[in-house]
């Protein structure tokens, strides 16, 4: 037998094998009320008219749909991508699927990416806010309906729920204090956003590194931009306008502190010896530009293995994310050429 046109049904296996739709149903779900023999039957002949199980229908059922929403603020990012794969190793080991939705750096975007996966009736999510994301009302749903919701590096802990995240304050004054043992007396600090988490706690890193230092600390040598191509070669051009020019620049992103190093040296600029540079997440770029980048390395598949494995432990009754507010991973500073001006 075989249908063509329309898809395969429980009870076209029911017709053909002359039983209930009941029996076929258990024996779909593996059932041991359904003899060992009758089961054999039921697959074989599923698998034989390409009989797809309907996981959404029957999931309803049981209130899980075995789905994990991923909110992220943008995927063209080393450090999303790691955490991707992160949480997709849990998911694939625990039965879960992903559904990604990218909001590229806008509020509106990413609360509509919010309410598709509530009605898609997701089991819990993972989510990094986009730059401009005050109100959290979009997430409101889910915990009104008890649908964990953990986030990650830039989050707002003020909501209350799981976050997972580094030690941003410690990671901005370790990559300060750095440059000043280096020699470096004006320090520039290139970022994005005081809005969000991230940068704002590496701003006070930096700037309280400055401080303990007896360093003064200058409005001008603060330069916030988003994180493109673009904001790299706009910073370095401020840095060599300024005079006197820094001799040091903390740059909160590795790929923006290889454009500004690019254009930095392209205006006749040496690095470290006339500005030591120090970026930050130890992407792949670091090592492929020269002088090669020291940087923060920031473990990105191992904090989407740890929100990946909270959610699903939380989820299969194993523990309790309601009890743990924040999980702090380890990250520290990789040191290479770029910042070297003592042996």
């Amino acid at each position: 037998m075989a249908i063509k046109g329309r898809e395969i049904t429980i009870y076209d296996l029911a017709n053909e094998l002359n039983v209930s739709t009941a029996t076929i149903s258990r024996a779909l779900n593996d059932d041991s009320v359904v003899s060992k023999k009758t089961r054999k039957k039921v697959f074989d002949l599923a698998e034989k008219l390409g009989y797809r199980s309907n996981h959404f229908a029957r999931n309803l059922r049981t209130r899980e749909t075995n789905t994990i929403g991923f909110m992220v603020h943008e995927l063209h990012s080393n450090f999303i991508n790691s955490v991707l794969a992160g949480v997709e190793k849990v998911a694939a080991e625990t039965g879960y699927n992903i559904i990604i939705a990218h909001s590229s750096e806008q509020y509106i975007k990413e609360a509509a990416n919010a309410k598709n996966l509530f009605h898609r009736r997701v089991d819990g999510i993972i989510a990094s806010l986009s730059f401009d994301s005050q109100n959290l009302d979009h997430f409101k749903p889910f915990i009104d309906k008890g649908v964990p919701v953990i986030f990650f590096d830039r989050v707002e802990k003020s909501f209350g729920n799981t976050t997972v995240v580094i030690d941003n304050y410690r990671c901005g004054y370790q990559a300060t204090r750095h440059l000043i043992e280096q020699g470096c007396k004006r320090i520039a600090h290139v970022t994005s956003s005081l809005e969000r988490n991230v940068y704002s706690e590496r701003f006070r890193g930096y700037r309280d590194a400055l401080s303990d230092n007896k360093i003064p600390i200058e409005d001008n040598m603060l330069i916030i931009n988003d994180l493109s191509e673009n904001a790299g070669i706009e910073s370095a051009w401020k840095i060599l306008k300024m005079n006197p020019r820094p001799d040091g620049v903390f740059i909160t992103n590795d790929f923006v502190a290889a454009v500004c190093m690019r254009t930095l040296k392209e205006n006749g600029i040496r690095i470290p010896k006339d500005i030591a540079v120090v970026g930050f997440n130890n992407d792949a770029i670091g090592n492929l530009i020269e002088p090669s980048l020291t940087t923060i390395n920031y473990p990105g598949k191992h904090m989407g293995e740890v929100a990946a494995r909270s959610l699903t432990d939380h989820l299969k009754g194993i523990s309790d994310i309601q009890n743990i507010n924040t999980i702090v991973i380890s990250a520290d500073l990789v040191i290479r050429k770029s910042s070297l001006r003592k042996g």
